[in-house]
């Protein structure tokens, strides 16, 4: 008998896009599947929208407000399948990515291996989402996998993953007190609890570039702020309990320094303690520098309005594209 396939998709104000999300999960050619979505407490049309397709094989679970990391661990706790499929509620499966997994993980003899796909960005056109090898795209072990990740600053998509039931229970549930970052952490936990990642290349996913609101982006949020610090040293300890080697510590001084610009020089409290876990792993941050279009704003308004001024200018410029994108959209569906 087939493997029950579990794909679980957290919602919250996503009416724009959970149809097509939905859509891509019904469009599945590995036919033993079940479909859950839990919204979590929408102000919107998301959960009479999810409702629309609610069946045998399609679930909807409502939940007060309490964040992405509880609504993924209410679908956890009502799934029944074999191995689970994540989909955030505005990405996109193609229609034969479980189905290519599954073939590898029939030929497979561990339930603690964890399989892995290619993926790719896009705004509203499928057809010309951008599909980027990284070094992550490959077979490997989990210490390689994370030195890869912090080292070189990657990292693998949240639908791109299928995981067995038992390596799920093994890797324990979403920590509910991240905000940002919480795939991230809790992938390097289901990493830790495997004996390996297979990347499967022809099964693809595709991941929704969302507007400067999407919990993705930082921006001015303390609660962000504060969620990525943590799920930073939970991503310090987990590599280091694998190998606290030269080559390891290294990989977190680089991971400690690719993120240092977000704090600096906002939050001066979570600066010192990021500076002090770079000592203890034998090293030093370095104060971020600016590029030369924003370094004569710092010279003469300082850090702050400089680095304002940097965020406000990478939102415009993706909001052109974006706007772009959704025209050239419109256009072609007209024609």
């Amino acid at each position: 008998m087939k493997s029950l396939v579990s794909i679980l998709i957290p919602a919250y104000n996503a009416e724009r896009w959970i149809a097509d999300a939905i859509r891509s999960a019904l469009a599945q050619t590995w036919s033993r599947k079940e479909i859950i979505i839990v919204d979590d407490g929408s102000r919107d049309r998301t959960l009479s929208l999810a409702r629309e397709f609610a069946s045998k094989t399609v679930s909807v679970v409502s939940q007060e407000n309490q964040g992405a990391s509880a609504a993924r661990n209410k679908a956890l706790s009502v799934c029944q399948g074999d191995y689970i499929q994540w989909l955030d509620a505005d990405d996109v499966l193609a229609p034969d990515k479980i189905a290519r997994q599954m073939e590898a993980i029939e030929r497979c003899q561990s339930k603690r291996t964890l399989f892995s796909s290619s993926w790719g960005y896009f705004f509203y056109r499928l057809n010309r989402a951008e599909f980027t090898p990284t070094p992550l795209w490959c077979n490997l072990s989990p210490v390689e996998w994370l030195i890869r990740k912090m080292g070189q600053n990657l990292h693998m998509q949240t639908a791109t993953w299928l995981v067995s039931r038992e390596l799920t229970q093994a890797a324990g549930p979403w920590d509910i007190r991240l905000w940002k970052d919480n795939d991230g952490e809790y992938f390097c936990r289901v990493i830790l609890a495997s004996d390996g990642i297979r990347f499967i290349p022809e099964a693809k996913t595709f991941y929704r570039l969302s507007d400067c609101n999407s919990v993705t982006n930082i921006g001015r949020s303390n609660r962000k702020l504060e969620s990525q610090f943590l799920s930073m040293r939970l991503h310090v300890h987990y590599l280091r309990s694998l190998e606290d080697s030269e080559r390891a510590r290294v990989a977190c001084l680089n991971y400690l320094q690719t993120w240092f610009p977000c704090f600096y020089p906002q939050r001066p409290d979570i600066v010192e303690q990021l500076e002090q876990l770079a000592s203890n792993l034998g090293g030093q941050l370095r104060i971020p520098r600016l590029s030369w279009k924003y370094a004569w704003i710092q010279k003469i308004f300082g850090w702050k309005l400089a680095k304002e001024a940097q965020l406000v200018a990478q939102r415009r410029k993706e909001d052109l594209l974006r706007s772009w994108d959704k025209a050239m959209s419109q256009l072609e569906n007209r024609t």
